[in-house]
């Protein structure tokens, strides 16, 4: 699934430089996440770098994106292997 960051978010600026897939930009009022682009880090990190690097915990699943792990390889394949 993908990734959704809280209103609680202080727009720190972590997040954002830590994404392998260019998911995460600044919206409106804070950041947020492009559920089409989100994997979850799937191909390049054993857990999401922007959970990682979030000093205030406001990266949680996006209910309304449920992925499983071969839809998340799948949507990896898609983004960093298209000829």
């Amino acid at each position: 699934m993908a990734l959704l960051i809280k209103d609680n978010c202080i727009n720190c600026d972590m997040c954002e430089p830590e994404c392998p897939n260019g998911a995460i930009y600044y919206g409106p009022e804070i950041y947020e996440i492009d559920p089409d682009l989100c994997t979850e880090c799937v191909g390049h990190y054993d857990k999401p770098t922007c959970i990682s690097v979030c000093p205030i915990d406001c990266i949680i699943n996006d209910p309304e994106h449920q992925e499983t792990e071969e839809q998340l390889w799948d949507k990896f394949v898609v983004l960093h292997h298209q000829a």
